[in-house]
């Protein structure tokens, strides 16, 4: 696999940069992968990579367009991104269509993401894009606008740490009856124990109470989403 790929897109007028690994065989599939609030970490690059070892070509989306230095820093930008639902949307959207102008016609789609990311990827299956599946990895849950009954193309998994306070077990029965309601096919893997952000190897050093790295939990999830994506994607 070559290094990744610089990706210039828009939204609108906002100037986004995005992030192509290309696998060295043809890829089996397209994944859009949708960071965590702090936008592109190493982290997330790594995920990538790893997707494209695996014969996916996998496209790192850009939530800013603008530099993020730290966690602190990149809160006031996703209060102001998402506090229009249709406004966040549209960015989403722009990355998947960003990837598709490196994709055939016949390519499985699907989504991916992280925290926010993985709120994001479910946003995007709501809204009834045309991708096969989305995979949330301790990912938001929430909503302002629900899906509605009929609309939503792809198939779900969602990774979830169960002593995760940022997604309380009130907030994941809302999103099991918001699926119910709307018709969703839907997965959901709760790990006993495991906080927020458990598939990052940074979570322990940001000395924040409500993250954790889990070692198990991000083996299993991990290795979920690839058994997922080999019947979905299919």
């Amino acid at each position: 696999m070559a290094a990744l790929e610089r990706i210039d897109y828009r939204d609108g007028e906002v100037a986004l940069t995005g992030w192509l690994a290309r696998p060295v065989h043809p890829p089996r599939a397209a994944v859009l992968v949708f960071p965590t609030i702090a936008n592109v970490t190493h982290h997330i690059e790594k995920r990538a990579e790893l997707l494209a070892e695996a014969d996916y070509l996998a496209f790192i989306a850009d939530f800013y367009g603008e530099p993020v230095p730290d966690f602190a820093a990149a809160r006031p930008l996703a209060e102001k991104l998402r506090g229009d639902v249709g406004h966040y949307r549209a960015r989403l959207a722009a990355a998947l269509a960003a990837l598709h102008q490196h994709t055939s016609r016949t390519m499985p789609m699907a989504a991916i993401g992280f925290c926010m990311g993985g709120q994001a990827a479910l946003e995007l299956a709501r809204m009834g894009a045309d991708i096969s599946a989305a995979v949330s990895f301790h990912g938001l849950l929430d909503t302002q606008a629900p899906a509605e009954p009929g609309v939503m193309k792809a198939r779900l998994l969602i990774c979830h740490g169960d002593a995760d306070p940022m997604v309380p077990r009130d907030q994941v029965r809302a999103f099991q009856e918001e699926m119910d309601r709307a018709g969703g096919n839907w997965h959901l893997h709760a790990y006993s124990g495991v906080k927020h952000g458990f598939t990052d190897f940074a979570s322990d050093a940001r000395g924040v109470a409500a993250v954790a790295y889990d070692a198990s939990a991000d083996r299993q999830s991990w290795a979920a989403m690839h058994q997922f994506f080999d019947e979905a994607l299919a």
